[in-house]
């Protein structure tokens, strides 16, 4: 394996071995990780405690739910329009600067809506916020893809993993508060802890610059066998087809997000109680799995660690919509986050790899356009079909992601 042999001999400024062949990793590089890692967990921890409060907003807008649904659009389109941007400004003033803008924005604008009184000054609210949004996930994976390469290990999984933690913890407190603290003080509190965090991460960001891979070219971390510029066919081809690669899985992500505790209730009959764990199940496995993607990697490489991923998440999503009672669609809904923890991140860190921040933005761009459509597309389904029927989009995409990830290994730097 000499092309894992080559990296894995680390870098000037990332990892160097001591007298008894341990690994020493440099201080600089571990602090940049410690700051990254806190930066996914507070974009996390933000926007999940901005979801739980869209009830509260929504009464005290008055807009009915289709008007809602417009306002909601403006995360969205902030989000995208953003993310098609990102990567310029990254390239011109560097990852971590726009990480820590992007991170201010994020954080000072979550506490706008529950300031707004009409659905129309809603959605103004929320295009700013989705622009941090936006902005906050292509800089911070963009400089993610810049220390992953630097350190010579593909630990791009344990950022994600943070982004998971950090939501789940957003999510579980302000269920806790929503019935004491009124939106304003809870958004405005999520609001001040975004700010302070992003500060003090910020000054390790912006005390060292954006670290290089070693030797003259990037080369793939340590068991990956990422696309490379030149391979077969054009860089920005395979940019998007990763792009692609990233939304299959997304969109399961957004589905099972919005559908899965109805699923549970109105197809198996399930509890309220027992039906709202089958979403906490699926965000305990993707935690899960992302805390152990590293390990994955290193063994299985990424191509084969994005078709294993795909294929386990369509035979648990099979099992999870088809199943005759709640407990096995509950093991269904654990089999599927643990199959698609992974893609996401390997998929976006290839793009990185291939074509920095901007490789970032535009797959980036396509990949959360996944998320964005996967609770539309199965409100659709769900009423033609049933949502059960609908739910197993989420398998036929699961693998539909493993077999472009297959088909693209040839396209592959590939480590045996």
């Amino acid at each position: 394996m000499p092309s894992m042999n080559k990296f894995r001999a680390g870098s000037e400024r990332g990892n160097r071995r001591v007298g008894d062949g341990r690994r020493t990793v440099d201080p600089a590089l571990r602090q940049l990780r410690y700051a990254l890692t806190a930066f996914f967990a507070v974009d996390g921890f933000v926007f999940a405690g901005w979801v739980v409060r869209i009830p509260a907003v929504k009464e005290q807008t008055g807009a009915s739910a289709s008007a809602l649904g417009l306002a909601l659009l403006g995360v969205s389109v902030g989000a995208v329009v953003t993310m098609t941007l990102t990567g310029r400004l990254c390239q011109r003033l560097g990852n971590h600067p726009v990480t820590v803008g992007a991170a201010l924005l994020l954080s000072a604008s979550v506490a706008l809506p529950a300031h707004a009184h009409s659905a129309v000054v809603l959605g103004a609210m929320l295009l700013l916020f989705g622009a941090g949004f936006g902005g906050m996930n292509v800089a911070a994976n963009s400089a993610a893809v810049d220390l992953v390469a630097a350190l010579g290990r593909p630990v791009m999984p344990s950022f994600h993993a943070a982004f998971s933690l950090g939501g789940m913890v957003g999510a579980g407190a302000g269920g806790l508060v929503a019935g004491s603290l009124s939106a304003a003080w809870h958004l405005s509190a999520l609001a001040l802890i975004g700010v302070l965090v992003a500060v003090v991460a910020g000054r390790a960001l912006l005390a060292h610059p954006a670290p290089r891979a070693p030797g003259p070219e990037p080369e793939p971390a340590a068991g990956s066998d990422a696309p490379r510029a030149g391979a077969a066919g054009p860089v920005g081809w395979l940019v998007v087809v990763l792009g692609v690669v990233a939304a299959c899985t997304a969109y399961g992500e957004g589905a099972l997000a919005d559908w899965s505790a109805l699923h549970l209730r109105e197809t198996l009959l399930a509890s309220e109680g027992l039906a709202a764990a089958g979403y906490t199940v699926f965000a305990l496995a993707m935690t899960v799995g992302r805390l152990s993607g590293t390990w994955l990697l290193l063994r299985l490489g990424q191509t084969r660690a994005m078709v294993a991923g795909g294929s386990v998440a369509a035979a648990g999503m099979l099992l999870a919509s088809l199943a005759p009672s709640v407990w096995p669609a509950l093991l269904g809904f654990v089999v599927t986050g643990l199959g698609l923890a992974n893609i996401f991140p390997v998929a976006i860190g290839q793009a990185g790899s291939l074509a920095g921040p901007r490789g970032v933005a535009a797959a980036s761009t396509v990949g959360y356009g996944g998320m964005l459509l996967g609770p539309v597309a199965i409100g659709f389904l769900a009423d033609w079909f049933s949502l059960a029927t609908a739910l197993t989009s989420v398998a036929l995409l699961s693998a539909a992601a493993a077999a472009i990830a297959y088909g693209m290994r040839g396209s592959a730097q590939t480590v045996s």
